[in-house]
């Protein structure tokens, strides 16, 4: 007995009128807004029973993936650990675990600096002498629908141990603090926190942000353990809407640095811990509109300031500023550059040891790291820059962390083929002018993994207006170019975000069956420059889209892929992208799936109330007070520009519990898609009940995820075969 195809669920119409600078614009799904209405939530189980039912043909490649995936992972595993004061933390994975579990062994000191700094030797599910667990995951999460840990702290004498833990997938924290000589609980606890935790000196005191009715971290709060939480400090409270807050220690744990800022200006406050009666001291007000980064910190024994900032230079530069020169107006103030603007080279920001700078620049693309003595720093006698050197043209280099005192800096290195490895970079001095790099790890590969059966490689697009953008192809070695393969178009394009070069076990999955995947670093991202970024914000987004839309066409006329062949990926506000792109050219897609996608930004924007809005005008305009702004966004917002079109297959993938792209959003645009396409693919929406902005929590889900997505593209591009000598092994 044959069965009848799945039926999608049609939510009903509810039209509700939106009136902004005379134009009317009625909504018939705004109803899906009410998060708490039993039939909205039966709704959004109607589409996960849909999905299912038009997807269940999948699940055998999903599970195949999914064994991938696992075959490839060492499960039981171990990051490189991390010294801070007397001890190294690292943490530890254990095969058919969820979570990981954080621990700590104690540091010796020989008076060898370079030693006493090279990690010890720690084995995968080996517990060594001395080994302290500061906090097991598995346990903690144990009858928990989600658990997520924010953000930790320990004191400098390493004592207390303080987490912050997410068990709803909403970003909000609960603080608890940790006896680590005992192993006991505090009584103190602090709920609905947000990211950033930070103890004083002394260890009495913590520092922790919280957020605002529309899920804006406003406060910076302080917190004397063993007081009541009633009792917390608001030690600065921003109440511009459209700015955000955040908080770190300097480099030197002498004070608390508070950062406000949108992307495009910015203020930052210091607060000595050593005067703390003295409170907030601002570096350089916002009315400047610059935006900058300061750093505190001694050179030769004296007060300075680094500041990382965009004064007269596009791509921001770095100079030196004694504090005393802040009392002046900032035209009067003597600056002593550190390292010059370019038009080629995009300063991302700088940092220091007690002996060196360290900077994080992106050219050609590509980030990377440079160091430069403190000595001279500044005067006319500052040395060179030195730059650990890597022989990949397409890699991602960063420092993942460094100690003030240590001699070495922690450095991140992968490329798409590399698995991630872990640097210590012996930091330069007279005996060794260019440092070393020392290797502490590269993350294992399972299942027979060799590099050298896949290629990646840079080409351009060329986008209408003549730009040249920029792509990352990648393939397997086997495939030729005959014009038959599937591809993949990735991208992102927005707030500066780049996509960087980076390995990615799940990825091998799709390109081990056949597919060409291109990474398009599209207008609206940081990759070449701040320019680049300008280029695809505000009055000039579509450049993001059609941009990625030139990157499509490229794919489709460079010899690999058939034209019918190609399929979009994106999430967040590459989400956004999906569904312009799907409006603009959905005859060049056989399929898009569109994760926790930003598809009714113009709405979204429109409320302030709304989780995180007023944040979002600085990237797209402000659309209330701006008819232009207004006209523009509704050009292209995907959910009003849904129209009668034959539209490709679609997935949009969501988490009920997100609280930066609502899940709302892409309800509404499946139900509008739905209802105008003339074509016969089928449109669905899965959404993870107990997720965040990030999906559900625990790596096994998370990997299951990626196979549902990758699995949903190979089937709708007919890629779902392994290669001849593909796979693992």
């Amino acid at each position: 007995m044959s069965q009848s195809p799945a039926q999608p669920p049609v939510a009903k119409r509810v039209p509700t009128s939106r009136e902004h600078h005379g134009d009317v614009f009625v909504d018939n799904y705004e109803w899906l807004r009410e998060k708490d209405s039993a039939e909205v939530v039966a709704h959004l189980k109607a589409e996960n029973a849909y999905q299912e039912a038009v997807t269940a043909h999948q699940e055998p490649l999903r599970e195949a993936m999914f064994q991938e995936i696992k075959g490839r992972t060492q499960e039981t595993d171990l990051s490189v650990p991390n010294r801070k004061d007397a001890w190294w933390y690292y943490s530890r994975s254990v095969e058919g675990k969820e979570y990981s579990i954080q621990c700590r062994v104690r540091a010796v000191d020989s008076g060898d600096p370079v030693a006493d700094w090279t990690p010890p030797v720690v084995e995968a599910g080996v517990a060594i002498p001395g080994e302290e667990i500061l906090l097991d995951g598995n346990v903690e999460a144990e009858g928990k629908p989600f658990f997520s840990v924010g953000s930790a702290a320990v004191t400098i004498d390493g004592n207390l141990y303080a987490y912050a833990v997410d068990n709803t997938g909403e970003e909000r924290f609960t603080v608890r603090f940790k006896d680590l000589r005992t192993g006991e609980l505090l009584p103190d606890v602090i709920e609905d926190v947000f990211y950033g935790l930070a103890f004083t000196p002394d260890g009495t005191r913590i520092f922790y942000t919280v957020v605002d009715d529309s899920w804006r971290p406003y406060q910076v709060k302080s917190h004397v353990l063993g007081t009541p939480v009633s009792e917390d400090e608001v030690l600065y409270q921003e109440d511009d809407v459209a700015m955000w807050l955040g908080f770190e220690q300097s480099a030197d744990r002498r004070h608390l640095v508070v950062g406000i800022g949108c992307s495009e200006f910015s203020e930052t406050r210091l607060l000595r811990f050593d005067d703390y009666d003295a409170g907030l001291s601002t570096v350089i007000s916002r009315d400047e509109h610059l935006l900058y980064e300061a750093e505190p910190f001694l050179l030769d024994g004296s007060e300075t300031l680094l500041i990382t900032h965009n004064k007269n230079a596009v791509n921001s530069m770095v100079s030196l500023v004694d504090p005393s020169e802040l009392a002046k107006p900032l035209g009067e103030q003597h600056w002593r550059t550190v390292v010059e603007h370019s038009d080629a080279v995009r300063v991302n920001g700088a940092g220091v040891t007690s002996t060196h700078l360290l900077l994080s620049v992106r050219e050609d693309t590509i980030e990377r790291v440079q160091v430069l003595p403190l000595a001279g720093l500044g005067t006319p006698e500052q040395g060179a820059a030195v730059e650990p050197a890597f022989d990949e043209e397409l890699y991602t280099a960063g420092v993942s962390g460094s100690d003030y005192e240590a001699p070495v800096v922690r450095m991140g290195y992968t490329s798409y083929f590399t698995p991630s490895r872990v640097y210590d970079f012996v930091l330069p001095t007279a005996e060794q002018p260019a440092g070393e790099l020392l290797l502490r790890k590269e993350s294992p590969v399972l299942g027979g993994y060799s590099a050298a059966d896949y290629v990646a490689t840079r080409e351009w697009a060329v986008a209408a207006d003549g730009t040249r953008v920029p792509l990352s192809v990648l393939r397997h070695a086997s495939v030729p170019q005959d014009s038959t393969a599937a591809g993949l178009v990735y991208g992102y394009g927005s707030y500066e975000v780049s996509m960087d070069p980076g390995f990615g076990v799940p990825r091998l999955s799709l390109l081990d069956r056949g597919i060409v995947m291109v990474i398009a670093h599209i207008r609206g991202g940081g990759e070449l420059g701040r320019q680049w970024y300008e280029d695809g914000k505000k009055l000039s987004k579509m450049n993001t889209f059609t941009d990625f839309v030139a990157a499509t066409d490229w794919l489709a006329q460079s010899g690999w892929v058939a034209p019918g062949r190609i399929a979009a990926m994106g999430g967040s506000a590459g989400g956004l992208l999906m569904g312009a792109i799907a409006n603009l050219a959905p005859e060049k897609y056989a399929a898009v799936v569109a994760q926790v996608p930003f598809v009714d930004a113009l709405n979204t924007i429109l409320d302030p109330e709304l989780p995180l809005s007023a944040l979002e005008w600085e990237e797209w305009g402000n659309p209330i007070t701006d008819p232009e702004v207004y006209r523009y966004m509704k050009a292209y917002t995907p959910y009003e520009n849904v129209r009668a079109v034959d539209y490709p297959r679609i997935a949009a993938v969501t988490s009920f519990n997100d609280t930066r792209v609502l899940y709302v959003e892409p309800a509404k645009w499946v139900q509008k898609l739905r209802s105008l396409t003339t074509g016969s693919e089928p449109i669905v929406m899965k959404i993870e009940m107990d997720g965040g902005h990030g999906g559900a929590s625990g790596r096994y889900v998370q990997w299951r995820e990626r196979a549902w997505d990758y699995a949903f593209v190979a089937d709708a591009l007919g890629a779902v075969l392994l290669l001849p000598g593909a796979g693992l092994k």
